[in-house]
């Protein structure tokens, strides 16, 4: 059987399905490019090749790419954070937000939308379904039932390093370059892992989406957050990364004692599991069926799980420090499943077959993040992003300082849910919001902060960011999800809150 067999979790029934949720969603977007005016603000982008500035909206034109040009449009960024590279996507401009003519989204266009959403994330779904075919291989071979087995025997009666260090090590990819989609690819593989442990499902869920989430949520050399939100506010990235570091401490610290708890008392009672109506189910995909003879490593499977571990190092390595994206980290598994077939002399026909079926586990995963891009074409077709910016920046602007970073923080967190793209929130955002700061006396880093933090926040929960594909891995219920999770978003939240209070006043 599959390691990703799929089954029917009657007790989800009366919960919508992770695809159905999107398509909700994807229907409130719709209508609501129905009620709210349409509207944008102008976009700057530097053409490196003029050494020119570019604007596009109502005010078309070129000028030359010289810091007298970003003063005369009131963006206070250095010059050489466009020369250099750092800025690299088109920003906002202050001040020039307008209504556009309305563009409500009709029926044609919510069918349209999961369409093209899967289109435009035809690189994530390529990876996603070459991943789950080299799973499919490597399942085949029996090498995941033999090292579970042998993984679960050397961590007897310490288990719960397990928790502390996945975590940890997540969250440190989190932090440092970003690592998040890249975690699809764990759940199959660590989920057998803590089963085999005395876990439940949940605890492997958590390990995994947690660390990556909490790192996120306190970046502190990201690239895709941090680095360019500095950058588009028009700040060194360094400035605040004190405030960061210790939020990333606490916030980590606060994970684990939660994960750790829930965990403890799994293992103790599994009873008190949130998902035990799935036990059986889920010991039935995920690892050997009972009954069945345990059997050690052979150094053909040993040497195959080698090369898939060597695919994830390849994979991080090249992502932290070689600039590879999606292509990159598809070819590595591609080739690392050749390689595997090759070891595991399975013959060609018996490979393929492998490979379609751990492809095909992967499909309804590969889905959701297409329906999840499709609600953010409804509404950049709909054009009510930059509106949703505007009415915030007027909501929050003239505040007092304690009072605006706490709204902001909020303001972030509800954007969230519209601009799930890290890197494009920070450079449609910065440079509105970050003048707003020095109107109420306060440093721009904490308009950079309270973007890392809202957004972080929200991504425990986003239903268009990745938590729906990451539950479908395991097939477990978003509602279950929710009632785990919740208890420890509040405590993030007040602890994002007092985090930037404390920059504000101290």
């Amino acid at each position: 059987m599959s390691i990703l067999d799929r089954r029917t979790d009657y007790s989800d029934m009366k919960f919508p399905t992770a695809h159905t949720v999107l398509l909700i969603i994807a229907a409130l977007v719709a209508g609501i490019t129905w009620f709210l005016p349409s509207g944008q603000y102008d976009r700057l982008v530097y053409d490196s090749t003029t050494n020119e500035f570019r604007i596009s909206g109502e005010l078309e034109k070129s000028m030359p790419a010289t810091q007298e040009s970003l003063d005369d449009i009131g963006i206070k960024i250095p010059l050489e954070n466009f020369t250099e590279g750092d800025i690299w996507k088109p920003i906002g401009i202050p001040g020039t937000y307008h209504k556009t003519t309305s563009k409500p989204q009709g029926i044609v266009d919510f069918f349209q939308a999961p369409l093209k959403g899967i289109e435009e994330s035809i690189d994530i779904i390529l990876f996603v379904l070459i991943l789950g075919g080299a799973i499919g291989v490597v399942h085949s071979t029996g090498a995941f039932d033999a090292g579970v087995i042998s993984l679960s025997s050397v961590l007897k009666g310490r288990e719960f390093l397990l928790i502390i260090i996945i975590t940890s090590l997540i969250a440190a990819g989190g932090t440092t370059f970003g690592l998040a989609e890249e975690t699809i690819a764990f759940y199959p593989i660590l989920v057998p892992v803590f089963l085999a442990a005395g876990y439940d499902a949940m605890v492997a869920i958590a390990c995994i989406y947690i660390g990556s989430s909490i790192g996120t949520m306190a970046s502190t050399v990201n690239p895709f957050s941090v680095i360019i939100a500095s950058d588009s506010a028009g700040i060194n990235w360094i400035t605040g990364i004190q405030g960061r570091v210790m939020m990333l401490f606490l916030g980590l610290s606060l994970c684990l004692w939660y994960i750790l708890r829930y965990a403890r008392k799994v293992k103790k009672d599994p009873s008190t599991s949130l998902i035990y109506e799935q036990k059986e189910e889920l010991e039935e995909r995920f690892l050997q069926k009972k009954g069945t003879e345990s059997k050690p490593l052979t150094g053909r499977q040993k040497f195959i799980l080698i090369v898939f571990a060597l695919c994830f190092v390849v994979m991080i390595y090249g992502v932290s420090s070689l600039e590879w994206w999606f292509l990159e980290m598809t070819t590595v598994f591609f080739c690392g499943s050749i390689l595997m077939g090759f070891i595991a002399k399975t013959g060609e026909k018996a490979f393929v077959k492998s490979f379609i079926n751990g492809a095909k586990d992967l499909l309804s995963v590969a889905l959701i993040i297409g329906v999840a891009r499709g609600i953010t074409i409804l509404m950049e077709q709909g054009q009510i992003s930059d509106t949703l910016l505007y009415q915030s920046s007027l909501a929050v602007d003239g505040m007092p300082k304690g009072l605006f970073v706490g709204m902001l923080y909020l303001v972030y967190t509800g954007l969230s849910l519209f601009i799930s793209s890290s890197s494009g929130m920070a450079v449609l955002t910065m440079p509105i919001f970050a003048p707003l700061a020095d109107v109420v006396g306060i440093g721009r880093e904490l308009i950079v902060n309270a973007y890392i933090y809202g957004q972080g926040l929200f991504a425990f929960i986003n239903p268009t960011g990745l938590i729906l594909a990451s539950l479908t891995v395991v097939n477990v219920g978003f509602n279950k999800w929710l009632k785990f999770i919740m208890p420890l978003v509040v405590m993030l939240a007040v602890l994002g809150m007092i985090a930037l209070l404390v920059g504000v006043y101290f």
